[in-house]
């Protein structure tokens, strides 16, 4: 993730330094992000990647902003935020790409949380437009906004999530499609594969053109608020996981990563399901290009 966010700061004109503190990892990375920069024409942004392998390598007094992506642990990130703390310039802006905790939480009992936040990118983040913008209860607004244009420069589609929720905005409507799409699969309603083709081929397609409250305008809401009366009644409403989730959890048949988990992924099957998945969300772009904002230099560096 963190590389995909180097990838998506350097098309957007920013100087970028990434901190890694595995050897063979920094030494893969400017190749790798050469070849994502390459499509666009932009490989020789390369040179304005910078690599270190640890904090105390970087020049504090020319950063304006960090994006942290580091492990999904709340102390690692809170041990962070307060090194990063007693090293950044007072307006340099500190974010977390967390997936899930509050800002809040991570910044907590730190003095200047004002310049905190969460901006949080979806994998892969260089081919997924969409990038959250979330405050905390005492993050400057005004800085947000601020955050929100340079991500707009990057060619990125910010939203503003005003509410330091868990999940913010985008993972809490996704976790609530997964808890019916699961809850199905344990009912024996449907198989995984069903599920993945009814969002797919069916109302997920048409997301790529509305997302659900638009979609309900062109639909009509009568149409929808009736429906809605009928089926609320009858969606899960679990507080834990499914059962189906949970079962290959403890199975250790975590996805592709461990090489199964609802379907399986031997290393070629995993190598050419991963370049479907990327050349579909790039045709995806191209479909979209007319909406999404157009890259601009942006001046400043990143960590």
């Amino acid at each position: 993730m963190g590389a995909d966010v180097a990838v998506v700061l350097l098309r957007g004109g920013f100087a970028v330094s990434v901190v890694e503190q595995q050897a063979a990892r920094r030494a893969l990375l400017p190749a790798y992000v050469a070849e994502r920069l390459a499509p666009l024409g932009l490989q020789a942004r390369v040179s304005e990647l910078q690599l270190a392998a640890g904090l105390d390598e970087l020049d504090w007094g020319g950063i304006e902003l960090v994006i942290e992506c580091i492990p999904e642990q709340l102390p690692l990130k809170q041990a962070l935020f307060a090194a990063l703390q007693r090293r950044a310039r007072p307006d340099c802006l500190l974010t977390s790409n967390s997936s899930s905790f509050p800002i809040s939480a991570i910044a907590a009992g730190l003095p200047t949380q004002q310049r905190m936040l969460g901006l949080h990118y979806f994998m892969p983040a260089h081919l997924v437009p969409l990038v959250e913008v979330v405050l905390g209860p005492l993050s400057d607004s005004a800085l947000a906004e601020q955050l929100a244009e340079a991500m707009r420069g990057c060619g990125l589609v910010p939203v503003l999530v005003r509410k330091d929720k868990p999940g913010f905005l985008a993972n809490r409507l996704q976790h609530a499609l997964a808890r019916e799409a699961f809850a199905l699969i344990d009912e024996g309603v449907a198989s995984a594969e069903d599920v993945d083709a009814a969002v797919r081929f069916g109302f997920g397609f048409r997301f790529l053109a509305a997302g659900p409250v638009l979609q309900r305008d062109h639909a009509g809401l009568d149409v929808h608020c009736a429906a809605a009366a009928t089926m609320y009644p009858t969606l899960s409403n679990a507080s834990e996981p499914s059962a189906a989730l949970r079962e290959r959890v403890a199975q250790g048949r975590l996805g592709m990563k461990t090489g199964g988990g609802f379907y399986d992924w031997p290393p070629e099957r995993r190598a050419a399901e991963r370049a479907r998945y990327d050349a579909l969300l790039t045709q995806g772009l191209a479909l979209l290009a007319a909406e999404l904002p157009p890259l601009r230099g942006a001046p400043g560096e990143a960590a």
